[in-house]
This record gives structure tokens, C-alpha cells and sequence, in this order.
């Protein structure tokens, strides 16, 4: 729904959806994926923000130019929105006025007419189309010397545990120090009980296949923000999966996203907790230096701890408790329980997380930057 106010239009966030919406026990449903799904034309396989898309489009279909195109006349200068007086917000596109926008559709007409725009090759969910590169399909294979190059990489003297992914194409020596999702999730780290993924932009049928094949239908809980359709398109991705389920982060302001990068992973060992910067597609982990945080393997504590056991010097357990009560979600209880159960004191980082609202008091200093404040020098 679009109200209109001092700084131009705007939408009502997601927590302005349904109850049936902003459910929590979000489970694949049993019925054919879509034709949408499974017949597109353009754009990524996987649900994100209409940023994500347009870039993908642009990157699939740049336009070449002709000779014709190429004249010397300077282009009209494009219309710039006023921005109100002294509010620091300028109007953006969504907003101009319908003769703006009818001349802006007009002159990109112009433009498509005067350039050769080469054939889209899309990424999309049915199984027979080739994919115009093999990240899809790539296979990540470790020879047993490299599994233990890992292994001695994770478990030798790095106190902040902070480590880069690997590149495709470039030589081994290269890729020294560095980490896959493939190596995160295999058993080399531990024998895997069940999951929790969160992430902004996700490829379900991707991520299932970077865990080892015994650990594939173990649960896993995909922790999102889509809403609408490209909430839709995510749960029509694990309908083939019955051992995935959804949390849904709600958003209390228009413009939030849900960008946190992390995994929990429970072992019959233990639990580890992963922070990481790379969306769970193929694209960021096939040819980009991302960055990751891999935690100790947590150890459980014994039966009876008091509840403030197996806190670090940093105080991450109570952080990372904190900061996941804070969606409020009943799907994420049992895992706030299981942190609670584990020892975390051998951490040595501090966690900052962010979470939309409006705080008041000391609670203003529990997230973002007023956090980072707080952090000791």
C-alpha cells in the first residue's frame, strides 16, 4: 500500500503483512513449482532485491553501442529531483511525477531501438536447461592432503579465526589460508545434526548440494527476508526438500533488508557459529575474496551449568543470544536454547549485530554503531 508524506511516497513494511504472511512455520508446500519459477526469462534464480535483478539483467545484456550511436551531441541533461530542505532525503525515481516517467520509458524505447542487445542466457529452476557457466554444476573435490592442509589451517594458531574463500581458476598455492562452503560443511568439522542458514540472497537447490551428500537431508532452517513473490520463489526452491523449513526476519521500517550472513552448525560434537560475507549463490563464492569467521567447535556443558556458563571475556554468547531473540521468532527458540547449552568462553571476537527499530535508554547501546563504541580499544 503507497501513503504519501513530506519526503515523497512510500510502502508499508513487511510487518504491516498478514498473520498467514509473516508466518513462522514457513514449510515447502506440496503443489508443482510455478510456471513463473520454472519458465522465466530474465533475471537471477534466485529471489532478491529489484538492485540485485536490474544488475544481473545489465550484466547478462550489456548494450553495444553502433557507430550511429557514437555522435558527438552532449545528451540532455537528466532531470534532477529537488530534495527537500534540510531533511537530507532526496525523492528517488519511484517518485517522479507520471509525464517524467513517461518520457524517461520513451527515451530508454529510443535507446533499445538503436542498440544490438545480444540474447539473454538466464539462470533459471528447470533442470534441463544448460547453464551458461559451470558454477551451477562445478564440483568441488578435495584430495586427502588438502582436507588436511584444512584441517591444520583451522586448527592452527589463528586467535581471531578470520579467514578468505577460495577462488576458482587460479593456482593452488594461491588459494593457501583460504576456506569453501564445501570445506565449512564438510564432516572433516564435524559430524552434522541440523542447520540454520541465514541470508539475504539464497539459491536453495545451490546450497544444499555444498553440504556432503550424508549430510543433505539433516535439517535445515533458511533464515530470510524476502516477502511477496520473492518469498514465494524462495519456498517453491526447497519444495523438493522436505527437511527444510523458514524463519521470516520482519522488517518494522519500509527500507530494511535482511542482510546477515551466518551459520549455526550443530555436531554430535558440539556447535560452531560461522560469519561470513558472501550470499548463498554460486557467484559469491566461485570467483570473489569473501571474508569468514569460523568459531572454535563449542563443546556442550555439562547437565545443570548455571545460565552463565560458558560466557567469553567478549561477552559473544550473551550477544549472539540477544541478538537472535531479537526477531521474536518461535523457529529460532531451539536454537537460542542449544547457544545456551554450549561453551562459548574460548571466543575471541566481539559480536556487533544490528536489528531494526527504535530503541530508548541502554538499549540504544546494544546495537550498531553506538555498539561499537562500547567495544574496549
Amino acid at each position: 500500500m503507497l501513503q504519501e508524506g513530506a519526503h515523497g511516497k512510500w510502502t508499508v513494511s513487511s510487518s504491516d503483512e498478514s498473520a498467514e504472511e509473516n508466518s513462522d512455520s514457513e514449510k515447502p508446500g506440496t503443489s508443482s513449482l510455478s510456471d513463473a519459477a520454472c519458465g522465466r526469462t530474465s533475471g537471477p534464480q534466485y529471489p532478491c532485491s529489484e538492485a540485485r535483478k536490474a544488475a544481473h539483467k545489465r550484466k547478462a545484456s550489456p548494450l553495444k553501442l553502433t557507430d550511429k550511436s557514437l555522435s558527438t551531441e552532449t545528451p540532455p541533461a537528466v532531470k534532477q529531483r529537488p530534495s527537500e530542505e534540510g531533511s537530507g532525503w532526496c525523492l528517488s525515481s519511484s517518485d517522479e511525477e507520471p509525464e517524467d516517467q513517461q518520457k524517461h520509458a520513451h527515451k530508454e524505447t529510443v535507446k533499445e531501438e538503436k542498440c544490438d542487445v545480444p540474447k539473454e542466457h538466464p539462470l533459471n529452476l528447470c533442470e534441463n536447461d544448460k547453464l551458461s557457466e559451470n558454477m551451477k554444476e562445478e564440483e568441488y573435490n578435495v584430495t586427502p592432503s588438502e582436507a588436511q592442509d584444512t584441517w591444520d589451517l583451522v586448527t592452527g594458531g589463528n586467535p581471531f579465526r578470520f579467514f578468505l574463500t577460495k577462488v576458482s581458476g587460479i593456482e593452488q598455492n594461491y588459494n593457501s589460508g583460504a576456506l569453501h562452503i564445501k570445506d565449512i560443511l564438510s564432516p572433516l568439522f564435524g559430524t552434522l545434526v541440523s542447520s540454520a542458514q541465514f541470508n539475504y540472497c539464497i539459491d536453495v537447490g545451490w546450497l544444499v548440494r555444498q553440504y556432503p551428500q550424508e549430510f543433505r537431508k539433516k535439517p535445515l532452517l533458511i533464515v530470510h527476508g524476502e516477502k511477496r513473490e520473492s518469498k514465494a520463489e524462495l519456498i517453491a526452491q526447497a519444495r523438493p526438500y522436505e527437511n527444510i523449513s523458514f524463519c521470516q526476519a520482519k522488517l518494522d521500517i519500509a527500507f530494511g533488508t535482511h542482510h546477515t550472513k551466518m551459520m549455526l552448525l550443530l555436531y554430535e560434537e558440539g556447535l560452531r557459529v560461522v560469519i561470513h560475507t558472501s550470499n548463498l549463490i554460486a557467484e559469491d563464492w566461485h570467483q570473489k575474496t569473501q571474508g569468514i569467521w569460523l568459531s572454535p567447535l563449542y563443546p556442550r556443558l555439562p547437565k545443570g551449568a548455571s545460565g552463565s556458563a560458558g560466557e567469553s571475556a567478549t561477552n559473544f554468547k550473551s550477544d549472539l543470544i540477544s541478538y537472535l531473540t531479537a526477531y521474536s521468532s518461535p523457529a529460532l527458540k531451539e536454537w537460542i536454547d542449544l547457544i545456551q547449552e554450549h561453551d562459548l568462553s574460548e571466543t575471541r571476537v566481539y559480536l556487533l549485530g544490528s536489528t531494526p527499530g527504535r530503541y530508548q535508554g541502554s538499549d540504544k547501546e546494544k546495537w550498531g554503531h553506538l555498539r561499537l563504541r562500547k567495544v574496549p580499544k
